[in-house]
């Protein structure tokens, strides 16, 4: 559908604070009362917010080179491990990773929330000496100040919506949907309904790369679709990424849910430009609307059985669902009272003229696939590939892993390595003495 107002007409209101901003909540009510010709015309942007835990959260983070320099490879904060299969001097911490056993339910999480939040996280650092990287380890104290960039990046954020969930045993289970009791004793659910970003652009029609939101209390960016990403079935998830340095702690609460670990709450708002009709009857979407079902926890299968199915998000919030003729409890696991507090506060930074839209580069994929893992018993590894293979006599190339850098010919003792007439790497073998300098240089493992 042809667009009413652009984007460029919306951010010129906005800058000069003329912009008309609703919450996701209270564009409901003003659908109902006014409809939808009317919203797009007196409407701008409709604001919306989720918090909740989001597992799939973490950040890379670079501390700058020590002096004498260290390859970090083994990597800790505050006891939590972090990846530094990077480089020399970044890391990636991830928020469900376990500190050591000692403080069990201090995560990676907890770690983003502390530097978030102006603490001191205690940074050790160890690696393999090498010429350029002489040093052995490190062990300093850290702010977030300290660090030339903190960038949290999230691979799957923001569940357009999650099946509730229950538990038909005769035990008690702790699962990541919280405390499930025994004989359906309750219902927990997760997610903002129709406050949810994804719930309000279920089609993508504004929703993208590049898409600037709300993020952890400052700005941040779309970078895509979200692993697990599958929209076809309501399931829809969001990549995102920004600087931790401009966030808040209050919006990333590192949290630890009994019996099941560690998780990061992640506040996200994205703001929904009404640029035409079809937009306006998408942010119209109500809890009544927004259906999932609840499953039986108490199965220990990735399939589980459907206990009721299209129940409300507006039934869920009611406090009683009713299964099988029994009335059962239903809570949130993730916070409403955030979601708003998000939704509002982004309407108050657009309409201060503090925050601008964005048109994404490409919309999220409406395709996605969130497959199962397939088990296999591995082969063995054949003689021919594995790293214990006889060596050679005589030096060989793999021209397909060749990379052209032409180091091997700068650095060959003798002269013997050259490009033939065709441009490949050639070696003559009456020049060549096995020095194999060549092998030890050649990066890409080409030469052997």
């Amino acid at each position: 559908m042809p667009a009413v107002k652009s984007y460029a007409e919306i951010n010129e209101k906005i800058k000069n604070r003329q912009a008309v901003v609703i919450t996701a909540e209270e564009v409901k009510i003003y659908i109902r009362e006014q409809g939808i010709a009317r919203t797009v015309e007196k409407i701008d942007v409709v604001t919306t917010g989720t918090f909740g835990a989001m597992c799939s959260s973490g950040a890379f983070l670079n501390f700058g080179h020590a002096d004498p320099p260290l390859k970090m490879e083994k990597v800790t904060l505050n006891g939590v491990p972090a990846y530094g299969g990077i480089a020399a001097a970044d890391v990636y911490i991830g928020a469900t990773e376990r500190a050591h056993k000692s403080k069990e339910h201090y995560s990676g999480a907890h770690v983003i929330e502390d530097l978030v939040a102006g603490k001191t996280v205690v940074l050790k650092a160890r690696g393999k000496p090498t010429d350029c990287y002489p040093a052995r380890s490190v062990t300093t104290e850290i702010t977030l100040t300290d660090l030339n960039q903190a960038v949290l990046l999230n691979p799957r954020n923001a569940y357009q919506r999650y099946n509730a969930a229950a538990n038909s045993t005769q035990r008690t289970i702790y699962t990541y949907m919280g405390r499930l009791l025994p004989r359906l004793g309750n219902i927990t659910y997760s997610g903002a309904g129709e406050l949810s970003p994804l719930n309000n652009d279920p089609d993508f029609l504004t929703i993208g790369l590049g898409t600037h939101i709300f993020l952890g209390g400052g700005p941040g960016f779309i970078i895509g679709s979200g692993t697990q990403h599958n929209p076809e079935t309501g399931f829809a998830t969001l990549m995102v990424k920004g600087d931790l340095k401009t966030m808040r702690a209050e919006f990333l609460r590192g949290a630890y849910v009994h019996g099941y670990g560690s998780t990061l709450f992640v506040g996200i708002g994205v703001p929904i430009p009404i640029l035409n009709d079809e937009i306006a009857r998408a942010v119209a979407f109500t809890d009544d609307e927004i259906k999932v079902n609840i499953v039986d926890y108490g199965i220990p299968r990735l399939k589980r059985p459907v206990l009721k199915a299209g129940v409300s998000y507006r039934e869920l919030k009611s406090g009683f669902v009713e299964i099988d003729g029994k009335a059962v409890r239903t809570g949130s696991i993730s916070s409403q009272f955030m979601a708003r507090k998000i939704a509002a506060e982004l309407k108050d930074w657009i309409g201060r003229g503090e925050f601008l839209l964005t048109e994404a580069v490409e919309p999220v994929t409406k395709n996605g696939l969130a497959m199962p893992l397939v088990v296999r018993k591995p082969e063995k590894l054949s003689v021919e590939n594995s790293p214990a293979r006889k060596k050679e006599k005589i030096i060989t190339i793999d021209h397909n892993r060749c990379i052209h850098c032409e180091l091997c010919i700068a650095q060959c003792p003798v002269q013997a390595i050259y490009k033939d007439e065709n441009g490949d790497i050639a070696i003559d073998r009456a020049k060549c003495t096995l020095c194999r300098v060549c092998t030890k240089i050649c990066s890409v493992g080409c030469l052997d």
